[in-house]
């Protein structure tokens, strides 16, 4: 493991999540050549310069800018750094995935299977990876000690949201997570300071996680973003984001790795703050368990 930098980042971003995350901030222009590599980062492997700008429809100019605005001397130094990437994925798979692929028509069962298995296992793997532990730390002081946790989440992220009300209800942590959009916001409504608000949405677009985040915060609760791309409209409402890092393809965007990456997440938060009062949390933990499984009932 990578020796951990001043913000407490486990080790670097890939070159594809870090194409990903600047899009947002680039030109039209430059924005359809990022799309183009991250869209397909093999093709890359066999494309010129002249190719790729094709595929961007705009100019080798505007190629070589865009190289350099993600942190490469040029072209071809884009290219090796994502031979590199792509090299290293395929030897982790033993050569059986493709990496950069999505699942095509012609695929074989065992290669749709190892493939869903390759994005689920890279997404909570570079989502721990890149996870800001600063934040994660402020994010558990900030929930372990609220008087309330609202969680909104919809689609997909209902889930996250769910698994982690279902964790800290049973170590004893007021939480609640609701589905339903309009009772979501009414209660934003009614958070306070001492209350907690977590928006999960995996674009960071959600208009209407985003407007709960937005009214929790207008009525003085501390509010957390999930996200997979920042900035977006939610992490503007938010005092502290954590971020997830997913490559999704054409058949599971938004839905399949995403998931996985946000419950590792809200893991990683739930497991903080059972340890910060470990005795008590385990005693709620068998508590609620024997309840449940009868205890010592016949």
């Amino acid at each position: 493991m990578d020796t951990v930098d001043s913000s407490r980042h486990l080790r670097t971003d890939s070159v594809i999540q870090r194409l990903r995350d600047l899009a947002p901030s680039l030109a039209p222009a430059e924005r359809r050549v990022a799309g183009a590599i991250v869209e397909s980062p093999r093709m890359v492997m066999s494309t010129s310069i002249t190719e790729l700008a094709a595929a961007g429809r705009t100019s080798e100019t505007t190629v070589v800018r865009f190289c350099r605005r993600a942190g490469f001397r040029g072209y071809p130094d884009l290219r090796l750094a994502i031979a590199t990437e792509l090299g290293g994925d395929l030897a982790r798979t033993g050569g059986t995935v493709a990496p950069g692929t999505d699942i095509d028509r012609d695929d074989t069962l065992e290669q749709l299977v190892r493939k869903v298995a390759f994005a689920d296992v890279r997404a909570i793997e570079e989502t721990v990876e890149r996870l800001d532990l600063d934040a994660l730390e402020r994010v558990i002081d900030a929930v372990a000690s609220a008087r309330r946790i609202s969680l909104f989440g919809l689609g997909a992220s209902a889930f996250a949201a769910q698994d982690l009300q279902h964790k800290l209800l049973r170590i004893d942590r007021m939480a609640l997570a609701i589905p339903d959009s309009h009772l979501a916001l009414g209660s934003a409504a009614l958070l306070t300071p001492d209350d907690v608000a977590v928006g999960l949405s995996h674009s960071g677009q959600t208009t209407e996680i985003v407007e709960c985040l937005r009214v929790a915060r207008e009525h003085g609760a501390r509010t957390i973003a999930v996200v997979n791309v920042s900035p977006s409209p939610l992490t503007e409402q938010a005092d502290l984001v954590l971020t997830t890092r997913v490559r999704e393809s054409r058949f599971r965007s938004g839905a399949m790795a995403s998931r996985l990456a946000q419950l590792a997440v809200v893991d990683c938060v739930f497991l903080g703050v059972a340890q910060r009062s470990y005795d008590a949390a385990v005693r709620a933990l068998t508590a609620t368990h024997d309840t449940v499984h009868g205890g010592d009932r016949p």
